[in-house]
């Protein structure tokens, strides 16, 4: 059994994270303030939301770096699903206030005001969150990072979305449509929903044990495949992801003949070269003679319990 090198903590990102959405949420403040525009408000309160959620996600990340302890034999991984849960939540809050801030402006219209500057400091705040966005995608991608993977989609949804409210202000500039401006704020909404939706559905996911990615298994089974050519087998493959942590187990079929010495040299191989792509991972071995059929009885997760024991040692 061997655990991957513990990765240095990403705290640092979530913080900014935490940055970007304290100076976007004050200049799209600013910007509704001048322009009245409930989709800047929609769009002011989508960054409230990113707040929230990567104060909670700096909170599940802490946790889940914590090392493993006896209440908690395999780590703290999978708080970062909760994080991820967390934010999708107050996403569909957000989404329900944005809605009703738009019906009622359509039902009550009103003018917009100072569009040019206010649409200048709105631009100011998506470059913002574009920037950390892209930094969290690629680090997040790189780390296997759950909390940052989320945050940046979050803040990439935050990006799309300002540019349709900039285009709709600029085109009620234009054409003097002020139906355009919470039309566009529902559109805001619905498309927030589905990301609170994309945001849950992931963290259910994680927390039911999902396996690895495909790409990830691919190079498993390309490392075992080398093994293979050596004569030696493998079967009860299992891989779970628990946030940043990846777990795999399998049993490896040896002839019986062979030393303990030698079956203990070959998984410490084996599980050497899987650690060596599996970043912050964790691999378990079990060891089995080929030949008796009884290593074949536990190909599935569960053991028939009508197993019998082998023999003890010494006996026949």
């Amino acid at each position: 059994m061997s655990a991957g090198q513990v990765a240095p903590s990403l705290k640092r990102y979530v913080w900014l994270s935490i940055g970007a959405a304290v100076a976007t949420i004050v200049l799209k403040t600013v910007a509704w303030w001048l322009t009245r525009s409930v989709g800047l408000l929609s769009d002011a309160l989508e960054s409230l939301v990113n707040l929230a959620g990567a104060l909670m996600a700096l909170w599940m990340m802490w946790l889940a770096e914590q090392p493993a302890d006896e209440d908690h034999a395999w780590g703290h991984g999978k708080a970062e699903y909760f994080s991820s849960a967390f934010e999708g939540l107050l996403v569909f809050i957000a989404a329900v206030s944005i809605g009703v801030s738009a019906v009622e402006r359509l039902l009550h219209p009103r003018p917009l005001e100072a569009l040019g500057i206010g649409l200048t400091v709105s631009g100011v705040a998506s470059v913002v969150n574009f920037v950390v966005a892209r930094v969290l995608m690629r680090v997040g991608k790189a780390r296997h990072s759950v909390i940052l993977e989320a945050d940046a989609h979050h803040l990439m949804t935050d990006v799309y979305t300002s540019a349709g409210v900039i285009v709709a202000v600029g085109l009620v500039a234009v054409t003097d449509w002020q139906w355009l401006d919470p039309v566009v704020a529902l559109v805001v909404a619905t498309n927030i929903l589905w990301t609170g939706w994309q945001l849950m559905r992931r963290s259910t996911h994680g927390l039911m044990d999902a396996a690895l990615p495909a790409e990830t298994l691919r190079r498993v089974d390309g490392v075992l495949d080398r093994f293979k050519a050596e004569g030696i087998g493998f079967h009860a493959l299992r891989s779970r992801q628990a946030g940043s942590r990846a777990f795999v187990t399998l049993h490896v079929l040896v002839p019986g003949r062979w030393t303990v010495q030698q079956g203990h040299d070959l998984c410490e191989r084996l599980e050497h070269e899987l650690l060596a792509m599996l970043p912050n991972g964790h691999v378990t071995t079990h060891l089995e003679p080929a030949e008796d059929p009884v290593s074949l009885l536990d190909e599935g997760l569960d053991r028939p319990a009508a197993t019998p024991p082998p023999a003890p040692l010494g006996t026949k």
